[in-house]
């Protein structure tokens, strides 16, 4: 009769002990350039719409970090950052260990971001599970998002070769997203994940249109997987940019390495990780749908007031009219 009890506790102890090896990066280091007209508007700077309150009076990177709080420990999210940010983030991350940030002297793309913070994290946790979260996206459904966050985890621990995207429901044909086409076979989303087929990066309209008649997903880029499994796959498909960075890393000394990774950022080019990793390594990917989780990537004004209008947020710089590339928005979705 007391048999119950314990097993439910030995299940917990089991289930935290696997969450003590979860770990969430949260990639800040861009320059969202394509909304800068409308962040430099509200915020009267330069900062990325990442450090910008653009929806509900919080940033975007405020809003992420509450988001993921529930599924990740706080004590094991990194954030990567750029050197030039800095003005905006210091305040925003003032609750956030130094050693918990890494800096990146220049931004080279999502390739270096990714790889810098997972060998941070494998030289920290050898067995380590790694979920990669953009920071200026949105969720009208997070728990929904959340749900999905939870599951990836477990597959990716059951699987260790094996990197797991999360892809949400196509409600539109919308061409400024990258695509994942599943690969639809007898497997297809067995445990809730498929095969990928293939990725498309900003179709034409036309094109998108047939994705998401075919049953396509939008790639939100939140990506689930053991840093093991990243790493081979960074290696394999960008060997000199992988050698690179991981020997600024064997550095001991923290100044050496700093000057390391500075000039190993100055040799580099700017990487895409979609474009040289992902698509290159299908066949170490899988793809857990989502359903129609409410999201979006503000990339540009119109989907920020697409955001706005379905979510119901109101906004005072909205109301002040903001700017000409937002008005046009405005006028188109109202």
């Amino acid at each position: 009769m007391d048999t119950a009890p314990h097993l439910n506790q030995e299940t917990l102890k089991v289930e935290k002990l696997n969450h003590s090896h979860r770990w969430g990066i949260i990639l800040a280091g861009g320059d969202g350039t394509r909304l800068r007209p409308l962040t430099q508007t509200i915020s009267g700077d330069a900062r990325p719409k990442q450090f910008c309150p653009l929806l509900g009076g919080k940033t975007l990177l405020a809003q992420t970090r509450l988001r993921i709080a529930s599924a990740i420990d706080a004590r094991r999210t990194l954030f990567v950052l750029t050197k030039k940010h800095e003005p905006f983030y210091t305040e925003e991350l003032a609750d956030v260990s130094p050693a918990r940030m890494i800096v990146q002297p220049s931004n080279r793309g999502t390739l270096p971001a990714i790889l810098w913070s997972l060998l941070r994290i494998a030289q920290l946790d050898e067995t380590a599970s790694v979920a990669f979260f953009p920071s200026d996206h949105y969720y009208t459904r997070e728990q929904k998002f959340i749900r999905g966050v939870r599951a990836a985890f477990q597959c990716a621990g059951a699987s260790a070769g094996q990197v797991i995207l999360l892809g949400a429901a196509a409600v539109r044909p919308e061409a400024e997203y990258g695509w994942i086409e599943p690969d639809l076979g007898n497997t297809a989303f067995r445990s809730g994940l498929a095969p990928i087929k293939r990725f498309w990066e900003k179709p034409s309209p036309e094109t998108a249109q047939l994705l998401l008649n075919r049953g396509c997903l939008w790639n939100t880029f939140v990506m689930i997987g053991r840093a093991a499994a990243f790493l081979n796959m960074i290696e394999a498909a960008a060997p000199e940019t992988y050698r690179m960075l991981e020997s600024a890393m064997r550095i001991q000394d923290p100044a050496s390495q700093a000057d390391a990774m500075r000039a190993a950022y100055d040799a580099m080019p700017v990487g895409d990780f979609s474009k040289q990793v992902l698509s290159s390594s299908t066949s170490q990917l899988a793809v857990k749908r989502l359903g129609d989780i409410g999201w979006s990537d503000l990339g540009d004004p119109r989907r920020l007031v697409t955001a706005l209008f379905e979510s119901g947020i109101e906004n005072p710089w909205v109301k002040s009219g903001c700017c000409n590339h937002c008005g046009l928005a405005l006028a188109a979705a109202s």
